[in-house]
């Protein structure tokens, strides 16, 4: 057993009794999000899809990090995949009672890692231009997409302003402790259980310069400024996609 998985207690749901296929890990995460008009949001979530609400209000989110140390089980790092930014837009639904996050898009720096992503998984992937390097405690993130829908850029600095707590709002931890993925592919609803130990979040700020990327979705996000949350690192296993 992996070590992350001695702890599960705090999971939605159990894990999966199969065996993970995959691990990596998450660097300099920023969780940005906005409340959404519901009926807006469910005109671009596929119908199979339950959206998940939080005291009545929907939610999206964008968020920037990069990837260190993907790989699969038993095997080794592989050149040119194994750390790269991502990038993604996001909303939280529901099947069958479960919570989970839904991608309306996915752009990453690595053409393996996007055509290995739509291939298995059937996720949005979009492969895109992209550089991340920090100077002391600030992020600062660039993102411009090579494919159509376009333009999806995302350029900005984001950081953390606070420690990170173990006790957290029950709006954050919807936001956050979400452990499968979900994605509708020619009818059919598919399900990717994911593991790791809670968020360790801390209380963030950011100045988001150009963010064209949930746009390009057909998201127009609201003028005000989003939640936002930071997280440093945070290890992850990931499951095979199955068919729900």
């Amino acid at each position: 057993m992996h070590r992350l998985l001695l702890e599960t207690t705090h999971r939605t749901a159990p894990p999966p009794t199969a065996p993970w296929v995959s691990m990596q890990t998450w660097n300099d995460l920023l969780f940005a999000h906005w409340k959404y008009p519901l009926d807006k949001l469910r005109k671009l979530v596929p119908v199979e899809l339950e959206i998940d609400l939080f005291d009545g209000e929907a939610y999206v989110g964008v968020v920037p990090f990069w990837m260190s140390g993907v790989r699969g089980r038993f095997m080794p790092p592989i050149p040119g995949v194994h750390t790269f930014p991502e990038l993604n837009v996001r909303t939280y639904v529901r099947v069958n009672g479960i919570p989970g996050v839904y991608f309306f898009s996915l752009d990453a720096a690595s053409r393996l890692a996007v055509w290995g992503a739509r291939l298995t998984y059937h996720l949005p992937y979009f492969f895109a231009e992209m550089a991340v390097h920090s100077v002391g405690e600030k992020v600062h993130y660039k993102s411009r997409r090579l494919e159509p829908p376009g333009p999806a850029e995302f350029r900005g600095l984001y950081w953390p302003t606070g420690a990170a707590k173990q006790e957290r709002s029950a709006l954050e931890s919807f936001l956050s402790e979400r452990y499968c993925l979900y994605t509708v592919h020619r009818g059919r609803t598919y399900r990717a259980y994911i593991h790791h130990l809670p968020w360790p979040l801390q209380p963030a700020d950011a100045e988001l310069a150009t963010l064209t990327v949930a746009q390009a979705q057909g998201l127009e996000l609201p003028k005000e400024k989003p939640l936002l949350h930071f997280s440093r690192r945070l290890e992850v296993l990931v499951w095979p996609i199955q068919r729900v």
